[in-house]
C-alpha cells in the first residue's frame, strides 16, 4: 500500500463530487487555477514561497489505485462509468511558477496550473495544503533568521509538529529559508540537510553524576561534544565542567559548546560565559534552546545576550502566532474565457497572470506589478515555466541552491520589511490591462 499523503483521495469530498458533476456534463476544457494568498497575517511583512518540489511531485504520481477505485465505486456516491474514467486519469498539464525561496506579496500567483478542468480541479486540495504548509513554514523561519544575524540556527521542532509530513516539510522549508541544520534525521537522509543534536536531561538523570554524564558523552560523541547544563544547576555544571574540559581539550577533542534549555537564558548565558572564558574555556560556546521564535531570538540578541546559536522548535514549526494563511487555489480562466469570483472580500482578479519585479539601484526591492501573462511590465517576470505534459521541464534544484536564492532575496528586503513589525504595505501594483480584463469580465456576467 502507497503512503497516504500519496493517494488522490487525500482530498476534499467535494473536488470528486464536482469531477462526478463535470463527466456528466462531458466538462473537461483547458482550465487555468492559481494560487495565491489574499492577505498577509498580522505582523508580517513578506511571504516566502516554498513547496513547490513536494506539489510537482504530486502532479507527476497523480493517479488511483485499484484499491482506492474499488472503495469508490463501492462507497454508493459515485456511478461506475465514472470510477472506470478515474483509472486512466493523469496529469497532463502545465505549471508556472516562482522559484521556491521567492519572497511574494498578496495577490500574487505563486504557482499557476492549466490542465483538463478534471485535472486541474482534482489537485486543488493537496496543492493547498503542501503550498500553504511550506510556505508559513520558510517565512517564519525567514524572519527567524533576520532576527539571529548570522549566528547559528537549527530546527528542533519535529516532536511538537502537527504529524511526521509536518515534521518533515518544516524541517526542508526552514532550512530552505536560512536555518543551519534541523534535528530531524530523516530530513539529513532525504535533502542533506546537516544534523545537529545534544542529549536530552533524561540523559543527565540517567546518571548518578552529572560530570559523568559529560564525559561519557564526550568520549562517544568527540566530534559533536554540545553538553546540556541546565538539568540541576546550570551555573554549578558550568563551573564543574571546567576541569573536563580543560583535559578534553588538551586530548584533542574540545568540548563545541554547552546548551541552555530553560530559565532566563540572556542571564544564565552571561553567568556561564564569564564561568567560562574565567576558566580558559573561552573557544566553549553558548547554544540556547526553549520556547524560542523570532521575537525572544531579537530580544536576546538585542539584549547582547553571549549565545552563539539558537535551537528554534514548537513555534516556528506550527508557525505559532499565524498558523494558517488565507490562501486559494481559484478558477482564472476556463475554455478560454476569463474567469473572476465576485465573493464579498473574496474577488480575484480574471486570468493568467504574471509578477514583474523591480529592483532599485541597491539592489533591494522597489515594486512588483500584476499583471496578464501576455503582459510586459519593467522588471523581471517571476513566474515561469517548470512543467509541461505533466512532467517537470528540468530535475529538481538542489536544495543547496534553493537556500542560495531564499538568502538572495531576503538580502534584497527594504529595511522596513526585514522589522518584526507591521511596516507600510510593499508597492504591487495592478496593471491597467488587468483591470481592464476584470472590467469585461464584470460586464460580460451582468
Amino acid at each position: 500500500m502507497r503512503p497516504d499523503a500519496a493517494s488522490p483521495l487525500l482530498t476534499d469530498l467535494y473536488q470528486l463530487t464536482m469531477l462526478q458533476t463535470y463527466f456528466d456534463q462531458g466538462m473537461n476544457e483547458t482550465a487555468a487555477f492559481e494560487f495565491f494568498v489574499r492577505k498577509l497575517p498580522a505582523g508580517r511583512n513578506f511571504l516566502v514561497a516554498a513547496g513547490l518540489e513536494q506539489a510537482l511531485d504530486f502532479l507527476e504520481a497523480l493517479r488511483f489505485s485499484t484499491e482506492e477505485l474499488d472503495w469508490l465505486a463501492g462507497c454508493g456516491r459515485f456511478g461506475r462509468r465514472f470510477v472506470d474514467a478515474l483509472a486512466d486519469l493523469r496529469f497532463t498539464g502545465t505549471v508556472e511558477a516562482m522559484a521556491e525561496g521567492t519572497v511574494f506579496f498578496p495577490d500574487e500567483p505563486i504557482l499557476r496550473v492549466v490542465a483538463p478542468l478534471r485535472e486541474a480541479q482534482l489537485a486543488e486540495t493537496r496543492l493547498i495544503n503542501l503550498l500553504q504548509f511550506e510556505t508559513l513554514a520558510a517565512s517564519k523561519a525567514a524572519r527567524v533568521r533576520l532576527a539571529a544575524g548570522d549566528r547559528l540556527l537549527v530546527d528542533f521542532g519535529l516532536r511538537r509538529a502537527h504529524g511526521a509530513e509536518a515534521g518533515l516539510l518544516s524541517a526542508r522549508a526552514s532550512y530552505l529559508a536560512g536555518f543551519d541544520g534541523s534535528s530531524n534525521v530523516l530530513a539529513g537522509m532525504r535533502w542533506g540537510i546537516p544534523l545537529y543534536g545534544t542529549m536530552a536531561h533524561s540523559y543527565i538523570q540517567a546518571h548518578d553524576s552529572e560530570l559523568a554524564a559529560f564525559e561519557h558523552f564526550a568520549r562517544s560523541q568527540p566530534q559533536a561534544t554540545t553538553l546540556l547544563i541546565d538539568t540541576y544547576d546550570t551555573e554549578a555544571a558550568a563551573a564543574a565542567l571546567l576541569p573536563l574540559a580543560r583535559r578534553l581539550a588538551a586530548e584533542g577533542s574540545p568540548v563545541q559548546a554547552v546548551r541552555l534549555d530553560s530559565g532566563d537564558l540572556g542571564e544564565h548565558a552571561r553567568k556561564v560565559r564569564a564561568i567560562l572564558d574565567a576558566g580558559g574555556a573561552a573557544g566553549v560556546r553558548i547554544f540556547a534552546s526553549g520556547n524560542l521564535d523570532e521575537y525572544a531570538v531579537a530580544r536576546l540578541v538585542a539584549e547582547g545576550a553571549p549565545i552563539d546559536g539558537f535551537g528554534v522548535g514548537t513555534r516556528m514549526n506550527t508557525s505559532a502566532d499565524a498558523p494558517y494563511l488565507d490562501c486559494a487555489y481559484k478558477l482564472q480562466e476556463y475554455a478560454g474565457v476569463a474567469r473572476r469570483k465576485r465573493s464579498e472580500g473574496k474577488a480575484t482578479w480574471p486570468g493568467r497572470k504574471q509578477v514583474f519585479r523591480r529592483l532599485d539601484a541597491a539592489g533591494r526591492l522597489a515594486g512588483d506589478t500584476l499583471t496578464l501573462e501576455t503582459d510586459t511590465a519593467p522588471g523581471v517576470p517571476l513566474l515561469q515555466s517548470v512543467m509541461r505534459a505533466g512532467r517537470r521541464l528540468a530535475p529538481a534544484p538542489p536544495l543547496a541552491a534553493v537556500r542560495d536564492h531564499a538568502r538572495r532575496q531576503l538580502a534584497a528586503l527594504p529595511d522596513d520589511l526585514r522589522r518584526l513589525d507591521a511596516a507600510p504595505p510593499y508597492a504591487v501594483e495592478v496593471a491597467a490591462p488587468l483591470r481592464e480584463l476584470a472590467r469585461q469580465v464584470d460586464a460580460r456576467r451582468h
